[in-house]
């Protein structure tokens, strides 16, 4: 992968938290009932899953319009926690579009780079509004694709979204100082687009790092990586997400790694 290759701009972040707040009233709109059951959200109604989204964008504007803290502030918990929404389809969506431009109007004031508290390690993405954004459009996009099979007519994830999300859930949902409580070893993950992280878990925790695609040329380094999984990047970050099996992508080398790796729970 070259290395003028970067990260989405921050008003690219904003853009596409709102196209894919928009694409998810869409599939929501267009489902046969608000009760449709959520598939890859066991026990979660299409309801569910609206609050859900919308409280999310409301919890994190709070807290970004906080600024700098060592824990979520108060009042955003509390109003989290008191979440009332409408009923009816047509208001419910009315209130997550107010939902989204809560949050949008919060990270266009802060701008990228203030300080606010933020449940992951700070290890490889930052505490900042920044952060949240990134964050944001992953969590927008997935649960986009939640709401279109729960109304029966799922859609890849977008691969502008895509090709950021898995060096996003890396660096934001893996990272941290915590030991590995297993041999070292490297999870490789290509996608078809042509970009390709390598994730290192050892004794002094997991951090993730850009590498070069494979090539036919040069072929991979098989020796470094426990296991390499390849995919479209759509695929790979519902894969990180939980939303399809390992078996829909192609792994070499140790496959049970990818379980241990789903089953560890680091302190930080």
């Amino acid at each position: 992968m070259s290395g003028v290759e970067k990260n989405l701009e921050f008003l690219d972040l904003l853009r596409l938290i709102d196209e894919r707040s928009t694409a998810f009233r869409t599939a929501v709109a267009a489902a046969p009932s608000l009760d449709a059951q959520v598939p890859t959200c066991p026990g979660w109604t299409l309801f569910d899953l609206v609050k859900h989204l919308g409280g999310g964008d409301r919890y994190w504007a709070a807290i970004v319009g906080a600024g700098p803290a060592d824990a979520s502030p108060a009042e955003a918990t509390a109003a989290r926690a008191a979440l009332e929404v409408p009923q009816e389809r047509e208001a419910l969506l009315a209130w997550l579009a107010a939902s989204t431009q809560l949050l949008l109007s919060a990270l266009r004031e802060a701008g990228p780079d203030v300080g606010c508290w933020a449940w992951w390690s700070a290890l490889q993405t930052p505490r900042t509004s920044g952060g949240v954004a990134r964050h944001r459009v992953q969590e927008s996009a997935v649960h986009t694709y939640d709401a279109q099979l729960a109304a029966g007519a799922p859609q890849p994830l977008p691969a502008e979204v895509a090709l950021d999300g898995v060096e996003e859930f890396l660096f934001t949902c893996v990272a941290t100082p915590s030991a590995w409580p297993h041999q070292p070893t490297a999870f490789d993950f290509h996608t078809a687009e042509g970009r390709s992280w390598r994730l290192t878990v050892d004794g002094d925790g997991a951090r993730s790092t850009r590498i070069p695609a494979p090539t036919a040329a040069t072929g991979e380094d098989s020796d470094a990586a426990g296991a390499s999984i390849h995919g479209t990047a759509s695929e790979l970050v519902l894969y990180l997400y939980d939303r399809i099996p390992a078996d829909s992508l192609h792994v070499d080398g140790d496959a049970g790694l990818l379980d241990l790796l789903r089953a560890w729970e680091p302190e930080e």
